[in-house]
């Protein structure tokens, strides 16, 4: 009978009471948990999806590798991995299985989402409450605001982290120590947005024209800036979403992003900043704790040779004045509805791979932080790993330090939260894009730089955007 049926809350009692049962008589339990929902002879097969890549994607499937030789074996579960591209690709895969297109995949038993994919797919019936199988001891371990991402509604758990990531500003610290010492510039420089705006001019004049900085993931720019300057976009309150987009918070955001931009200070043009890094398009960018991995070691320029780098990474900057807010990130696991013996088998491989040896180690091979309280921090991480290189060292314990010191902050979910997100992302940066080559279109024809600057830099072009922005806000939100 499928978990989803008219009988799902006696079967969540009655994994509930499996569950403590399991807690109090270790040797009852698992005799009576094979006999009703897991038999090694007939193992209980269990799909994974992930958007997991390069290190990432090795990483984890080396983890579900030891399950299924160890505890899987022993319990009756065979975990099968599959990569699904990037988050985007995933999200469609898994909404296409969900509406039942034609050429779909059946539905997985787990798979990776952010808040708004698994909140779309919930609003169907087809999330698990992984609450009843996590005792109050149990959910204490996890880092709480991790935990209360899942949960849609009090009580819950719909989303299962296994691994987080926030933001860092990484930074080609070899081609910054000429540009810094010849300018009298600290890192303490890269600490504020307006210190970034800042220092992106000096290097524009300073290299005769080369961009600074570019940034992953505008809508965390724009949802976290708001919040540093004590804004919360799209709050909300029992499922229903507000707008709060105030005039001044949106153009300090735009000052201290398109601005820069239209200007030549800072770029994007790769596909991801490290791409930019690599070819000394830029000299540093924000992206997430687990795109560190992907630094380029060396950068091709098209003026002169390739020549190795080192990486220096940086907490994530904020505005003057500003509170310290991060962001929290890295999708989480969902568990969808199936048979009770699935379900259970799904949460105790995520349980199994949250334990802190093993969620170290997947820390280590992918750039992401462990979940728990006690190996959030170094002295733990280094115990499983003493040999790590100095680049995961840096990448993790910048990333532990943002955690354990700043606010975090993680969107809520809502109806429109992803068509949201999406206006986030793209409005302000595709704009500064077309219009920074409108303005190098202007100085190819000899008009001074100042001169084709002029239109993009006024008040009525910032106030045109705000409403273009707030008017597409508001037809999602109203």
């Amino acid at each position: 009978m499928p978990y989803g049926s008219t009988d799902l809350s006696k079967k969540r009692i009655l994994s509930a009471f499996l569950v403590l049962c399991i807690l109090l008589l270790p040797g009852c339990a698992a005799k009576e948990e094979n006999a009703s929902l897991l038999d090694p002879q007939k193992p209980v097969q269990i799909s994974v999806w992930t958007y997991y890549n390069g290190p990432q994607l090795n990483a984890f499937n080396s983890l579900v590798s030891d399950f299924n030789r160890t505890v899987g074996k022993e319990r009756g579960i065979v975990v099968e991995s599959f990569n699904h591209g990037s988050v985007e690709e995933l999200q469609e895969k898994v909404l296409d299985s969900v509406h039942g297109k034609v050429g779909a995949e059946e539905v997985p038993n787990i798979f990776a989402a952010y808040a708004d994919t698994a909140y779309a797919v919930d609003k169907e019936g087809l999330l698990a409450d992984m609450a009843p199988f996590l005792t109050e001891e149990e959910r204490t371990l996890y880092v709480e605001n991790y935990l209360s991402e899942g949960a849609f509604k009090e009580g819950e758990i719909k989303i299962f982290p296994i691994a987080k990531s926030t933001e860092l500003l990484l930074l080609n610290d070899t081609d910054w120590q000429p540009f810094a010492g010849e300018c009298g510039l600290t890192y303490e420089d890269l600490s504020t947005w307006e210190g970034i705006v800042e220092t992106a001019a000096k290097y524009y004049e300073w290299s005769g024209g080369h961009a600074f900085f570019g940034r992953d993931a505008m809508a965390n720019y724009m949802l976290v800036g708001a919040a540093q300057l004590g804004e919360e976009i799209t709050p909300v309150t029992d499922g229903k979403a507000a707008l709060h987009f105030s005039k001044a918070t949106a153009r300090k955001l735009w000052d201290c992003y398109y601005i820069p931009y239209v200007q030549g200070h800072f770029s994007s043009s790769g596909r991801f900043r490290s791409d930019d890094v690599k070819t000394e398009n830029i000299l540093c960018y924000v992206g997430s704790s687990a795109s560190a991995t992907y630094f380029p070691k060396e950068v091709t320029p098209d003026d002169h040779e390739q020549h190795a780098i080192e990486m220096k990474v940086l907490p994530t900057p904020h505005f003057e004045g500003g509170k310290p807010v991060a962001v929290q990130q890295g999708a989480g696991m969902v568990v969808t509805n199936s048979t009770e013996a699935e379900v259970y088998a799904s949460v105790l491989f995520l349980k199994w791979f949250t334990e802190p040896e093993r969620n170290i180690r997947f820390s280590l091979g992918s750039g992401y932080m462990p979940v728990m309280r006690s190996t959030n921090n170094m002295d733990a991480i280094a115990t499983y790993a003493p040999d790590m290189d100095r680049d995961m060292r840096e990448i993790l314990t910048v990333s532990v330090d943002t955690v354990n010191e700043m606010e975090l902050f993680y969107p809520s979910a809502f109806d429109s939260g992803t068509e949201v997100r999406r206006i986030l992302e793209y409005s302000m940066s595709d704009l500064a894009v077309s219009d920074r080559q409108e303005v190098l279109n202007r100085i190819a024809k000899d008009i001074p730089e100042d001169e084709a600057l002029r239109d993009y830099l006024s008040d009525a072009h910032f106030e045109e955007w705000y409403n273009t922005i707030t008017n597409s806000l508001q037809e999602l939100i109203p």
